[in-house]
Parts: C-alpha cells; sequence; structure tokens
C-alpha cells in the first residue's frame, strides 16, 4: 500500500511515541461539519454550450417528467462525478 507523506508523518509519529495527543473539541468539529455541509451544496452558475439538439431533447424530457431541463443537467453531471454514470468517449 502507497501512503502520501502526511500518512507516512503521522504514522512515524504513531510509531515512535512522539504523536501529541489534543483535546477533542465537539464545537470545533461540528462548525467544520457545517462548513463542509455548506460547501458540497454550493451552487456556482456556469455557462455551457450545448448542440440545440440537445437541449431541445434535455427540455422535452424535462416537461415530461415536471423538473426543470437544468435540473437534469445537474443530475448527470453529479451522477458522473460521484462515479454512477459512465461517459464513453
Amino acid at each position: 500500500m502507497k501512503y502520501t507523506q502526511e500518512e507516512l508523518e503521522i504514522l512515524e509519529g504513531l510509531e515512535s511515541g512522539v504523536a501529541e495527543r489534543v483535546p477533542f473539541d465537539a464545537e470545533a468539529l461540528s462548525k467544520m461539519a457545517e462548513e463542509t455541509l455548506d460547501y458540497m451544496n454550493e451552487k456556482k452558475q456556469i455557462s455551457i454550450n450545448l448542440k440545440k439538439s440537445d437541449l431541445d431533447y434535455i427540455k422535452a424530457k424535462a416537461r415530461e417528467i415536471g423538473i426543470s431541463y437544468q435540473n437534469i443537467i445537474q443530475a448527470l453531471v453529479h451522477n458522473y462525478v460521484t462515479n454512477k454514470v459512465e461517459i464513453k468517449i
């Protein structure tokens, strides 16, 4: 198994007994978790060029199921980055 430099430093500290214990700070951990969730849910507006025929098809599908075409595009991108769909180019 390959370790990153940071992981190697942690392992070395643990094995040599030099690792420093720090008190558990539930409030700080909770704040970090909240900030992480905020970041993960933050949206950014972008511009993208699509073939008109593709966009028309997405819009038609969106009307059929009663959601916005932007939601379909957003779901496709999300499913790609979370490895739920694979793109063959």
